[in-house]
């Protein structure tokens, strides 16, 4: 993924929330060396004790980590010096896996300094959990580096593949009966899950309609032909503060240029396609789009119910165009839901909450989701820059309402 960039790249930090490419190098390294070397293998040495401040980012039970919005002022270490860390980490992980028998497991030292025999289970959860978080910074890595890239007004071009032209079909509702239906991810033991999938457990869900595909660009923009930035009685009230304190007019990559629109994408800077699904909002404009459709926006149990027995398919990372692409199929004239995954996360109206019974993981790893389960929406399906292995139906994204830089977009539902 960073075969593409110059080193000049690897530094920049364009705004508080986003990190320079290199941090997200060392971060997902910093992870394996923290939670898994530390903890399992005796007597390990950290390849540089200030590693664990500088690349720590908001695991409190561990250290004070380095501050966030400062991270783009690190030009030491270097890319070159990052890499090494990055192999040697790699390497000792590897000699960990290596070391497992099937009947037992690393030594593993205490504070006390004392060694006792360590779980094999435990090890290998860690390791996948320590997968999956690099899946999670490799889509972070490539939302911050468009927001560098989609800020510079050389308008740099990270990959070279377009997303396919296709008519959309029309925007149709498709019911759903609601009922009593099990929501989030199966019981231990199986598939892979985060900790705020978790426990699975029954809901009830008023019959709904949702839409049959995403919101495309053609359709906001007859939204903001209408006036919808400037129609109060449409936004959230913090929306409405927000976007004018912010002069929010379009979505984060639109630029206006002798009165037509173009939208930065990750392959340069292109005349805005109708076509494709509108992307970059956030959720006050998702809210304010749906009250203008005379819609709404699907709760996240109502998009599960909906997604539940469907394949995770649709347009993500691997298919090399970081962009979302036009509905490719006829599910709107099939009765069938299209774009559930990939493409854009799309926005849902419910807060991001534990559920109930929720149990966050033992020790400091309890830091991963459950201290943010406030003031944030949850997300659903999957995005354009989201590797297909990630996706799943239980699966809980979850960003503050303001936020735009991530790939987030709307399907619209309605009450029956």
């Amino acid at each position: 993924m960073c075969e593409p960039l110059e080193i000049e790249d690897f530094g920049v930090q364009p705004m508080e929330d986003a990190s320079p490419p290199k941090w997200h190098l060392a971060h997902t390294t910093w992870f394996f060396e923290t939670f898994v070397l530390k903890p399992f293998v005796a007597g390990y040495r950290p390849v540089n004790d200030q590693f664990e401040h500088l690349f720590n980012s908001y695991y409190n039970g561990v250290g004070e980590p380095f501050p966030r919005p400062r991270r783009g002022f690190l030009s030491r270490p270097t890319v070159a010096e990052i890499l090494a860390y990055r192999q040697r980490v790699d390497a000792d992980v590897q000699r960990l896996l290596d070391s497992l028998a099937d009947d037992g497991g690393p030594a593993v030292q205490q504070s006390n300094g004392a060694v006792r025999d360590g779980s094999r289970e435990d090890v290998l959860s860690r390791v996948v959990l320590g997968v999956h978080h690099g899946q999670q910074h490799q889509e972070l890595l490539l939302t911050d580096l468009k927001y560098n890239f989609g800020h510079n007004p050389l308008f740099p071009c990270y990959g070279q593949a377009a997303p396919p032209e296709q008519a959309p079909d029309p925007l149709v509702y498709i019911e759903n009966g609601g009922g009593a239906r099990q929501v989030g991810a199966c019981a231990a033991g199986s598939a892979f899950c985060f900790d705020n999938e978790l426990p699975r457990h029954e809901v009830l869900v008023h019959p709904f309609r949702l839409a049959n595909r995403l919101v495309t660009n053609g359709e906001y923009l007859a939204f903001m032909n209408d006036n919808g930035y400037q129609q109060p009685h449409l936004w959230l009230s913090e929306g409405w503060a927000h976007q004018q304190q912010q002069g929010w007019a379009a979505p984060l990559y639109w630029r206006r240029r002798d009165g037509e629109w173009f939208e930065y994408r990750l392959d340069g800077l292109h005349p805005l396609r109708l076509d494709l699904p509108v992307v970059h909002v956030s959720a006050f404009e998702a809210f304010a789009y749906a009250g203008w459709a005379g819609a709404r926006l699907p709760t996240e149990f109502e998009w599960e119910a909906a997604a539940q027995g469907s394949e995770p398919d649709g347009n993500f990372v691997e298919a090399g165009y970081y962009h979302p692409g036009a509905c490719r199929s006829e599910g709107g004239r099939t009765g069938q839901l299209d774009q559930l995954y990939g493409d854009v996360w799309q926005w849902t109206a419910s807060s991001y909450a534990p559920y109930p019974g929720y149990r966050p993981l033992p020790g400091t790893l309890g830091e991963y989701n459950g201290k943010f389960m406030s003031s944030q929406l949850v997300l659903r399906g999957a995005s354009c820059a989201t590797p297909r292995s990630h996706a799943r139906e239980s699966y809980r994204n979850f960003f503050y309402p303001p936020d735009r830089w991530q790939f987030s977009g709307i399907r619209l539902a309605q009450d029956v």
